[in-house]
């Protein structure tokens, strides 16, 4: 079996079998041609069957050279994931991952904004053009409603559920759930929907595409992404920010203002809560305060 072969045959399963996103299945297949790349600068004629466990860790040395902790470990965990599949499809026996492990990574979680930084951001959008209409709702529903930049650009007007409150969201794996949405951010997106967007020139096949770019065609995450940057630099704010942050900061202010975490793992649309824990990046004032205030040991007693 060539690489090609199997590779293709991999995004395959990943795509119809796993149901995953075209980034994720890119990011699949780069971890993939990475060790492809390296066998055919080392002319080494090994096959994804034959390949064993000591061709993967001199792979894996040369690779520490060059990349971070945190880029060693998820390509291990993308080739593990290839290697896995090809034992489920009978080509292979064993897993020449399975004795490898993951260099240790601490968890690196993005800054969270303020609520007066995120206005302070909002501030900065220019409202005189069709665009500045957009990029507000833009900046609003990431924040208000916590989501992924693939589910942002995925939203469709068909997702819009007003009256109930509710936004349907297409997460990881075309999973689906349902996001409440307060009424300021349903105004900003509705002036946006009935002003900015209307006066598009729409590509027929993006009419239900809430969020679109000059063309009338679906934004890229990059567009998000520089939309982004582009407001918080003219805001003048000194972090490292990304439209994830905007997801952070939505449960964040969640947990501190005393939400219970199992419902912000279902906004978020999290699997598991463990994720959500891991989120949860939440200062010691605060945490002191929830034990003075709800554990009977440290309670003020009432005088009698």
């Amino acid at each position: 079996m060539k690489w090609n072969n199997a590779l293709r045959d991999f995004e395959h399963y990943l795509k119809i079998e796993r149901g995953l996103s075209v980034h994720t299945i890119n990011s699949y297949r780069m971890d993939v041609q990475k060790l492809v790349l390296f066998l055919e600068t080392h002319k080494k004629t090994i096959s994804p069957i034959t390949i064993d466990f000591e061709t993967v860790q001199v792979f894996l040395y040369e690779m520490a050279k060059t990349v971070n902790a945190r880029t060693q470990s998820r390509v291990i965990s993308g080739l593990r994931s290839f290697f896995d599949y090809l034992i489920f499809e009978n080509y292979r026996t064993d897993n020449p991952l399975e004795q490898i492990e993951a260099p240790k990574i601490g968890r690196k979680l993005p800054d969270t904004l303020s609520v007066k930084e995120i206005d302070t951001i909002v501030a900065a959008i220019d409202l005189s053009t069709p665009l500045g209409e957009r990029n507000r709702a833009i900046i609003e529903t990431l924040y208000s409603c916590g989501l992924r930049v693939s589910e942002l650009t995925n939203l469709k007007l068909s997702d819009l559920f007003f009256d109930e409150g509710f936004i349907k969201v297409t997460g990881k794996g075309n999973k689906q759930r349902f996001v409440p949405i307060g009424e300021h951010t349903q105004k900003l997106i509705n002036l946006y929907k009935n002003h900015a967007r209307m006066s598009l020139k729409i590509d027929p096949q993006y009419m239900d595409t809430l969020f679109l770019n000059q063309r009338g065609k679906q934004l890229t995450r990059a567009m998000i992404f520089t939309i982004v940057k582009t407001f918080t630099q003219k805001a003048g704010i000194q972090k490292s920010i990304s439209p994830h942050t905007f997801r952070h900061s939505f449960a964040t202010h969640l947990l501190e203002n005393g939400a219970d975490l199992r419902a912000i793992q279902v906004m978020l649309g999290h699997e598991s809560i463990t994720t959500t824990e891991i989120y949860m990046h939440v200062d010691k004032s605060h945490l002191k305060d929830v034990m003075t205030s709800y554990h009977p040991r440290t309670q003020k007693k009432q005088l009698s």
